[in-house]
């Protein structure tokens, strides 16, 4: 069976290649946890951001006290919401292969809300006040999704993902380096490492066959953990900066974290309390809004790298309403949005698996980093340089995605134009925020940073404006 097809399959098929297809557990495990892995540090991150944001203004003492707690919450509502997403529960999940985390595009608007807030946990409680409303706003953008579909061809939603792709690579490279804030960023040690990994998932991925090549990433990491394990009997683990301050580098594992975690906790529910702020409420529930259309994308990106086919209209629905509801559970638990994740996009459109069983499994592995603690530190403490090695693959798969979606009809005259102006002057905007420093901050939160939200805004708009040549007419 070709990968890219999708087809119903016959009881007790055994394929990763089909979302509801039979796979046994020597298979869906493995390929799970790759998920897991492609998207560990991401998830987290975020959090990291945004309570050091709002510890800066007031309150350090009591965010370090629940900051484990929100990063183990994190990583169980993760779980949950993808279970739901991957399986639904009445009109809430898309049934699609996608996981879902904390997203990262809520984090210029978290850092503005914090500003305005003034810090400490109080900022911290609005934006889950704000991330709790937001949450079931997009809800209802989701119930209501059929009627706005027209808007969203695709030459639109391939767009959305061709830049979702693109905004991406540069996080991959970063990570190749051995990630932007390390003080070795760039050393040989860190490229040689990334480059290993890469050249590992390469080679299983098209020498081998069965489980090895669709356990290609996993196998990669494991390669690279491997080699970060192995490198401190041959090479000095820490160096100097150019002022003489010693470091440790980026590739080292830091097995004492793995050491002081505890093998088991309870989940807190509430460990921050929500306030309902309008100051936070209005910017947040903008944000929801795109978020939804990059939700589209997303969904567009797997069903079409992974299924060969584009999304249908209760899939996008019940994708967002995961989305929206998924956010809005996470807010209380004191964990930031949960959307779809354009990551793990990337591992879909790379390896062709789909089958939600192994997805399945990689949510299960999500909730237990949840109770066990250590099982999360294991994972949290892989090197940048290794993950690395293996995003810089997976996003530019996106990409390719994007690149399917536009030319699944032949190109004319009018998506051409479509595609390269909302590249062009929408995705350069955003990548480039320096253009937009004299306009309200407003604007220059909602259309700066990643290039998704105005690349997508300029082809919703431009496919809605621009008149159609007989041609271009879909087919009826």
């Amino acid at each position: 069976m070709n990968p890219t097809q999708t087809q119903t399959p016959a009881l007790g098929t055994v394929t990763p290649y089909d979302f509801r297809g039979k796979l046994p557990l020597r298979q869906a495990i493995p390929l799970g946890l790759q998920h897991v892995l492609a998207m560990f540090v991401g998830n987290l991150t975020p959090i990291l951001i945004i309570t050091s944001a709002c510890a800066a203004g007031g309150g350090a003492e009591e965010f370090a006290a629940i900051q484990v707690t929100l990063l183990q919450n994190a990583m169980l509502v993760a779980g949950i919401v993808t279970l739901v997403q991957l399986f639904s529960v009445g009109p809430i999940g898309g049934q699609v292969p996608i996981i879902m985390g904390t997203s990262s595009g809520f984090i210029g608007v978290f850092q503005s809300v914090t500003q305005i807030m003034g810090g400490g946990v109080l900022s911290y409680g609005a934006i889950m006040g704000a991330s709790i409303v937001g949450g079931l706003f997009e809800t209802v953008l989701g119930a209501f999704l059929k009627p706005l579909r027209r808007f969203f061809p695709a030459v639109v939603t391939g767009t959305v993902v061709l830049s979702i792709g693109l905004s991406l690579i540069s996080v991959g490279v970063g990570s190749f380096g051995g990630g932007t804030s390390a003080a070795d960023y760039g050393s040989v040690e860190n490229l040689l490492i990334a480059l290993v990994v890469m050249l590992v998932i390469l080679a299983f991925k098209h020498g081998c066959k069965g489980l090895a090549s669709s356990s290609c990433i996993l196998i990669g990491i494991i390669v690279g953990y491997v080699i970060c394990g192995v490198l401190p009997f041959f090479l000095p683990t820490t160096g100097l900066t150019a002022d003489g301050v010693e470091y440790t580098k980026a590739w080292v594992l830091n097995w004492d974290k793995v050491a002081q975690a505890s093998w088991f906790a309870i989940p807190e529910l509430l460990p921050v309390k929500p306030v309902f702020d309008l100051r936070a409420i209005l910017p947040v529930g903008i944000m929801f809004i795109v978020t939804a259309v990059e939700t589209v994308g997303d969904i567009s990106g797997v069903t079409e790298g992974g299924m060969g086919r584009e999304a249908t209209d209760k899939e996008l629905s019940g994708g967002i309403i995961c989305d929206g509801l998924g956010s809005t559970f996470a807010a209380f638990f004191g964990v930031l949005p949960n959307t779809s994740f354009s990551q793990n996009v990337g591992l879909v459109t790379m390896t062709k698996i789909v089958n939600r069983t192994a997805l399945g499994f990689g949510a299960i592995f999500l909730v237990l980093c949840g109770l066990l603690p250590k099982l999360a530190a294991l994972v949290s403490i892989m090197p940048q340089s290794v993950l690395g090695g293996a995003a810089v693959i997976m996003f530019s798969s996106i990409v390719m995605s994007g690149i399917q979606l536009i030319t699944r009809e032949p190109l004319t005259t009018r998506s051409m134009s479509i595609v390269s102006v909302a590249l062009g002057l929408g995705y350069g905007i955003g990548s480039n925020m320096a253009v937009l420093q004299h306009l309200p901050q407003a604007v220059q939160l909602i259309f700066g940073g990643s290039g998704i939200v105005p690349a997508a805004l300029v082809a919703i708009v431009m496919n809605i404006l621009l008149p159609r040549e007989k041609k271009d007419a879909p087919a009826e």
